[in-house]
């Protein structure tokens, strides 16, 4: 269901925003006046009393030299007539203490005497302004000499009372002006809000009666007369579009009396399509049978040539070793049969021999090797348990399982990784990974006496765990870095690399262990592995 709004007629929107912006602006107003009025009302007070204590003062200092106090009393009498001054204290300096002691003092009609201050003569030296009262000492001095002390106390009542009254006149004035803002604001209301009601009514209308005929009156209001003008338009459109859509009516009806044959005519001419569609698909398929097997055979050819060309050097040598021997036996037997064999032919023989017997062991050493090396090619996906493998534990147990192969270049091996790390993974095809790619560093990219370093990092998150392999050695041949990972791929063919290497790492992580392995063409210093396992 749509969310319910709260409604709010343009009327009481708008007196209530104007009364509101007018009551706040009055308030302001009149506080700030008020205030700046107070203040300055306090300021005269202040400096009125200030002024009469100075005036006692130098009037007190013959008194007080004289010690003349029923004069000073008499004087202080004629206060009576400054209203402001409710109390006053005259205070002599003691002869041998040198502190304030009471002389005289002055209290206005029905003011009641206030505590001697002799105790806080230095609380006052500065007028101190209360609620009810304002209280200062000034000093009495006679060429620079204290002889005592005036403290006045003067009685703000008379202010309270002018703030009552004018905060009284500032009511009565807001409430004027807000009367006369409301009777302002009643008619603009009738002025703004009438015109919208009548385009209310139109459209009520027009939705009840379907009467899209009619049109909005103008106002004398710039905006109503837009929004008039905007109604008017749609009304004029959808009066067209109602009578557009009449005629397209006709046009329908006369269209599906012929609706039946065309319909048929379409369906002759899908089913024709679909059959056509059909023998198409069914060709596709054909051809893509095809590409397959193709794929499979140029795959199964590359092996078998790679095969045949890695074989069939050692298998030659073999053979040429072989026939050799033989050929040497024969000359030796009839030697021996016509009994002309000497003892340097024996030993010529024998050396030979020993030659001909070494080569082609070590040829069908090389086959046999070529063969394991085939064999390891064809990975069983599910040979091995997956178990829980502590990855730095590992690459350590790899490193030193290559010790023998690992002192002939001796490269610096650095491992970035957890010490805690472990995932859930197959051991045995994970060391054999690590094992080939560092052998791989060793016949292929480091040289003897060179700084050689290797960098194992390993990153693992709650789905994968990704390791970079990364050498700095002579890198990956431009020519061979998109079959890298093919078999028999190899940048020494003939000295000592089959090239089956990186395509027996691919196999392991793609197949026994269900990761994925990637070569990082962008690194130019050396090569970089990149494994993820999932």
């Amino acid at each position: 269901m749509p969310k319910t709004v709260e409604q709010n007629s343009i009327r009481s929107i708008l007196f209530k925003t104007i009364m509101l912006i007018t009551a706040i602006c009055l308030l302001l107003s009149l506080s700030i006046s008020t205030y700046l009025s107070t203040q300055e009302q306090k300021k005269q007070l202040i400096s009125k009393l200030v002024l009469v204590s100075e005036i006692i003062a130098f009037d007190a200092m013959p008194s007080l030299l004289n010690k003349n106090r029923p004069a000073e009393e008499r004087r202080l009498k004629l206060l009576q007539q400054v209203s402001s001054v409710t109390n006053l204290h005259i205070y002599a300096l003691d002869e041998q203490t040198r502190k304030p002691v009471f002389f005289t003092s002055f209290n206005a009609r029905k003011s009641p005497p206030v505590p001697i201050k002799t105790d806080s003569i230095n609380d006052f030296i500065e007028p101190q302004v209360g609620d009810e009262f304002i209280e200062y000492i000034t000093p009495i001095l006679n060429n620079d000499q204290l002889l005592g002390y005036v403290y006045i106390r003067g009685s703000l009542d008379n202010l309270n009372k002018l703030i009552t009254k004018k905060i009284i006149i500032d009511i009565a004035i807001i409430a004027l002006i807000l009367i006369f803002i409301s009777l302002i604001i009643l008619r603009l209301q009738k002025r703004i809000a009438s015109p919208i009601e009548n385009l209310s009514l139109l459209l009520q209308n027009i939705a009840k009666n379907h009467n899209y005929y009619a049109r909005a009156p103008l106002t004398n209001l710039t905006e109503i007369t837009r929004l008039s003008n905007s109604l008017n338009v749609m009304l004029a459109r959808t009066q067209r579009q109602i009578e557009r859509h009449e005629e397209d009516k006709k046009e329908i009806k006369l269209l599906n009396s012929n609706l039946e044959e065309k319909v048929s005519q379409r369906t002759i001419a899908l089913r024709e399509a679909n059959k056509e569609l059909l023998s198409t698909l069914e060709k596709m398929h054909q051809y893509q049978t095809q590409i397959v097997e193709n794929k499979k055979m140029a795959s199964l050819g590359q092996m078998v040539a790679g095969v045949a060309h890695e074989v069939n050097t050692p298998i030659g040598l073999g053979i040429t070793g072989s026939t050799l021997l033989r050929d040497k036996l024969a000359e030796l037997q009839i030697n021996f049969q016509n009994k002309s064999l000497t003892a340097s032919q024996f030993e010529q023989f024998t050396n030979d021999g020993i030659e001909n017997l070494d080569l082609i062991y070590s040829s069908l050493n090389r086959v046999a090797e070529l063969i394991s090396n085939f064999k390891k090619v064809a990975v069983i996906k599910d040979d091995e348990i997956t178990s829980t493998v502590h990855l730095q534990q590992l690459i350590n147990d790899t490193l030193l399982s290559m010790g023998q192969e690992l002192r002939i270049k001796n490269p610096k091996v650095l491992i970035n990784c957890p010490a805690d790390l472990t995932v859930e993974s197959k051991k045995g095809p994970l060391q054999q990974v690590f094992h080939q790619l560092i052998l791989n560093s060793l016949l292929h990219g480091f040289v003897a006496g060179g700084d050689n370093v290797v960098q194992i990092d390993i990153v693992a998150t709650n789905t994968k765990t990704q390791i970079t392999y990364t050498d700095n050695g002579l890198g990956v041949e431009s020519n061979i870095r998109a079959k890298i990972f093919d078999p028999f791929v190899t940048s020494k063919r003939g000295q000592g690399a089959s090239g089956l290497g990186m395509h027996l790492v691919y196999n392991l992580v793609t197949q026994a262990l269900a990761g994925e392995i990637v070569l990082d063409t962008e690194y130019q210093s050396g090569a970089r592995f990149i494994i993820t396992l999932f």
